[in-house]
């Protein structure tokens, strides 16, 4: 890894920081602030006042998301390594050189993806859905006699991670604790660094018991890719998978679910409506996506974007929601600010070869679809506990996710037995 800070190491004159309360409160009035004072690619500042570009504009998103090889995803190419600490706080985010399908790049991401992505597509939806309605019953169980619960914590936050544990083989046992794991590295708190490598083992155990005993699941479909890889190259896959899954498919449902209870339009999915429930998820993805900024891309070489010159090396953030926000997409789409229902052109899972697979986005859609459903059918009196306006958002300019969806309902009885 080089260590020279490059052309790149004093902070961009002028820079906006990307922090501070107003991206998790009113993010939509700072992108619009920012389209109009700085144009589609925004000079920006990381804390530890380390510069970045921040891609706002959907022209200049799918630009360079479209060229992997001017913009790669290769981190060591960042012309701010001398300059960053061990312990910086996004350094988990942005990331290290290491052998995974998510920090790799080029040929060697390819060959990753190559291994990776039919095991994905070899997934069995019918059963997947079948598996998700029996862990949502599980989980609604938990909660439903007592007529209130917190959507996030006892529902959203839990569904993803189990049903990934099924796909990839690991027992229930060791699920329950993956769910606790990725609770941990969520919050990011005291005990992330702990929790990632309880992450890890689990990985490692499950890869070893999978190479002794394979069976028709993820993992046993990945080992079976005549490609070698080592012991390590699959861990950090599997993590990378696991982790990709979760966190955005949890924020997903409980961002849906935010969209149905205070949105009068939504009104007919609490009455039992399916239709509702697809054109809340996907007005979601348009306006309030899981993931708000991505890191990252990093120029191969000088070059310009828009009217910015972007050095070799500097740090290019993917700014999917602002984009999905950009205007001149929709009135091309639309009639204004109207949400493009139906249209699938957002950038909630990115675009290019550095996109979620097709096969991990069919997988959310039917994690997050089925637990909906289920608790829709199980609660269909469910109503926010709150007033929306006291309705907070995870304390991040890069993601979109709930704190919290606390709900009341009429008691109703667990249906895995009587009470």
């Amino acid at each position: 890894m080089s260590t020279s800070t490059g052309t790149g190491a004093c902070p961009i004159t002028g820079a906006v920081p990307l922090s501070g309360p107003e991206f998790h409160i009113e993010p939509h009035e700072v992108y619009r602030r920012m389209r109009r004072e700085h144009g589609p690619v925004v000079s920006v500042e990381l804390p530890g006042g380390f510069p970045a570009w921040l891609i706002i504009g959907y022209r200049e998103l799918h630009q360079v998301t479209s060229d992997p090889l001017l913009f790669p995803r290769d981190v060591s190419l960042w012309n701010q390594w001398g300059r960053v600490p061990d312990d910086w706080p996004l350094l988990p985010m942005v990331g290290r050189p290491m052998p995974s399908i998510y920090f790799t790049a080029g040929a060697e991401h390819r060959r990753h993806l190559a291994m990776v992505e039919p095991a994905l597509d070899a997934v069995d939806h019918f059963e997947l859905r079948r598996a998700c309605e029996e862990l949502a019953d599980r989980l609604i169980d938990g909660f439903c006699g007592r007529g209130t619960a917190d959507l996030v914590a006892e529902f959203a936050e839990s569904l993803p991670v189990l049903a990934l544990a099924r796909i990839l083989g690991l027992p229930d046992s060791d699920a329950a604790d993956l769910v606790l794991v990725m609770k941990a590295l969520a919050d990011g708190g005291a005990d992330a660094q702990a929790g990632h490598a309880r992450f890890a083992e689990h990985m490692v155990r499950l890869v070893a018991t999978k190479k002794v005993h394979p069976a028709g699941d993820l993992v046993s479909l990945m080992l079976a890719d005549p490609e070698p890889f080592t012991d390590e190259e699959y861990m950090m896959d599997l993590m990378a998978i696991t982790a990709a899954g979760q966190l955005p498919t949890a924020d997903w449902i409980g961002s849906a679910m935010r969209l149905m209870l205070v949105d009068d339009r939504f009104s007919a999915a609490l009455g039992g409506g399916r239709r509702s429930v697809g054109q809340a998820m996907n007005e979601v993805l348009w306006e309030e996506g899981p993931t708000s900024i991505l890191a990252g891309r990093w120029a191969a070489r000088d070059t310009r974007l828009a009217d910015r010159t972007i050095r070799a090396g500097d740090m290019l953030l993917l700014g999917l929601a602002a984009a999905n926000l950009d205007p001149h997409v929709r009135q091309s789409f639309t009639d204004g600010d109207v949400v493009p229902t139906g249209n699938n052109a957002h950038f909630a899972f990115s675009y290019g070869e550095y996109r979620c697979p097709f096969p991990a986005q069919q997988i959310a859609e039917i994690i997050a679809r089925t637990g909906i459903e289920v608790l829709l059918d199980r609660l269909p009196d469910v109503d926010l506990a709150v007033p929306a306006e006291h309705l907070t958002r995870r304390p991040s300019a890069f993601l979109r996710g709930m704190t919290a969806l606390p709900v009341r309902f009429t008691p109703v009885r667990p249906v895995g037995g009587s009470t």
